[in-house]
C-alpha cells in the first residue's frame, strides 16, 4: 500500500513539474509572438498569464510564473524584447518590471477565482485579475521614469484596446479552459 502512495506522489509531482514548464515555455511563446494590433503590437502574454490562472490555478499558476521570470532574471531570452533590449536582471529591472511582476498577482486571482456566475461575472474577474499587472507596471514606470511624464497615457492607454479583445476571447473560452481543468485533473 505505501508503494503505491509513493508511486501516485511521484507522479502527481512529475505532473505539476511538467505543468510549470509547460506553462513557462507557452508564456515565452506568448511574448515573443507580435500580432499587429492598433495602436501597438499585441503581444498574448496577458492572455496566457491570465489562462494559466484559469487552467491551473492559483498554485501552479504561481509556480508557473515565477518559474518563468526566474528564467528570465538568471538570463534566458524569454521576456517579450529580449535579447533584443537585454537580458536578466537588467532587462527585469527594466521599464516592464512592474508589468512583469503584475504576472504573478494576476494568475494568482484568475486561479483563486470560482467561474460560474455567468458572462459579466466572469469579465468582472478577468478586468479585475489584469488589473494588477497594469497597475503595479505603472507605479514602476513612474517610479522609473519620473511622475512629470504621461505615465497612464505610456504604460497603458496603447494597450488598453488589445486587453479588451484578450479578455473577451479568454471570455469566451473559459467554459472550454474549466472542462480542460478538470480533464488534467487538478486539484
Amino acid at each position: 500500500m505505501e508503494a503505491i502512495d509513493k508511486s501516485s506522489k511521484i507522479e502527481k509531482t512529475i505532473k505539476l513539474i511538467l505543468l510549470t514548464v509547460a506553462g513557462s515555455i507557452l508564456i515565452t511563446i506568448s511574448a515573443k509572438i507580435k500580432i499587429p494590433f492598433y495602436p501597438v503590437p499585441m503581444t498574448m502574454q496577458t492572455f496566457m498569464i491570465l489562462l494559466i490562472g484559469i487552467t491551473l490555478g492559483y498554485k501552479i499558476g504561481l509556480a508557473t510564473v515565477a518559474l518563468y521570470l526566474f528564467e528570465g532574471i538568471i538570463g534566458l531570452p524569454v521576456f517579450a524584447n529580449s535579447p533584443e533590449k537585454g537580458i536578466g536582471l537588467a532587462y527585469f529591472f527594466g521599464p516592464t518590471m512592474g508589468y512583469l511582476t503584475g504576472f504573478l498577482f494576476a494568475v494568482y486571482f484568475a486561479g483563486l477565482f470560482k467561474y460560474d456566475k455567468g458572462f459579466i461575472n466572469t469579465f468582472l474577474k478577468l478586468i479585475f485579475s489584469v488589473s494588477f499587472i497594469y497597475i503595479l507596471g505603472l507605479i514602476w514606470l513612474g517610479t522609473l521614469i519620473g511622475w512629470d511624464k504621461p505615465i497612464f497615457k505610456l504604460g497603458a492607454q496603447p494597450f488598453l484596446l488589445a486587453e479588451l479583445f484578450k479578455i473577451l476571447l479568454l471570455l469566451f473560452l473559459t467554459p472550454a479552459l474549466l472542462k480542460l481543468k478538470r480533464l488534467i485533473k487538478i486539484t
